[in-house]
């Protein structure tokens, strides 16, 4: 078996270079791979083009990345704690592709599964269909939307063993699991790592086949973008 276990987040991201499209798991800022977007700060690559569900908050996840302007191109579907995303998006500075978040979920499920696309009746009919294929199926018609084509995914799990055979944990598991079969290199970052066969195999959720490089990461935040907490009576 090839050695996938890398030292840390550096090593891991080392062939990211400028231009590279990048998958980058998570949901709000729940399962983001902390470690590694630290990482492409550091490396200040630029021109990137980023799929994911959402872009970060001004000072956290890949909210660090606009604010450095490494991110050319963000294709994501909700996008809506972040002033400087905003800000780069009204100015012209940052190309946008908002997508529905099924539809988000499907093209990345796609490419893992290497299919070129998909057919979806979410957004006939909208401006998301404008210059798209549609076509009928059964008196519906559908849109057709190309799995995506990323050269990296960058995923958090919460344990992964060195054969790169990843768990996941509640919220983390909307859009990780997906992501991590579809990058051509994937990198996973985990809580913690184990030994082969420390993991009970009815428990994996992404085998390690997907999976490139793995690396126990460090120092996580875990920050709530919305904590709302019930008032006391």
């Amino acid at each position: 078996m090839i050695n996938k276990v890398v030292s840390g987040a550096e090593e891991a991201i080392r062939d990211i270079s400028d231009g590279a499209t990048i998958m980058l798991g998570g949901f709000g800022l729940c399962g983001i791979p902390e470690n590694c977007i630290t990482a492409l700060v550091d490396k200040k690559v630029k021109n990137l083009t980023c799929i994911s569900n959402n872009a970060g908050v001004d000072d956290f996840g890949i909210g660090l990345m606009l604010k450095q302007r490494q991110v050319k191109k963000m294709i994501s579907s909700y996008v809506g704690e972040n002033a400087e995303f905003e800000r780069q998006l009204l100015s012209g500075e940052l190309e946008v592709d908002l997508i529905p978040q099924g539809t988000l979920a499907t093209r990345c499920l796609a490419a893992g599964y290497g299919m070129p696309a998909i057919f979806t009746p979410a957004g006939v009919g909208t401006e998301v269909a404008e210059g798209k294929e549609i076509r009928n199926f059964d008196g519906k018609d559908y849109l057709m939307e190309y799995a995506f084509n990323a050269d990296f995914a960058l995923v958090k799990a919460w344990k992964g063993d060195t054969a790169g055979n990843l768990v996941f944990r509640s919220t983390s598991r909307n859009f990780n699991p997906v992501m991590a079969m579809a990058g051509k290199i994937t990198v996973a970052e985990v809580e913690e790592l184990v030994e082969i066969g420390q993991l009970d195999p009815d428990h994996i959720h992404t085998p390690g086949i997907y999976v490139h490089r793995i690396f126990q990461g460090k120092d996580y935040e875990k920050r709530i973008e919305q904590r709302t907490v019930s008032k006391r009576n």
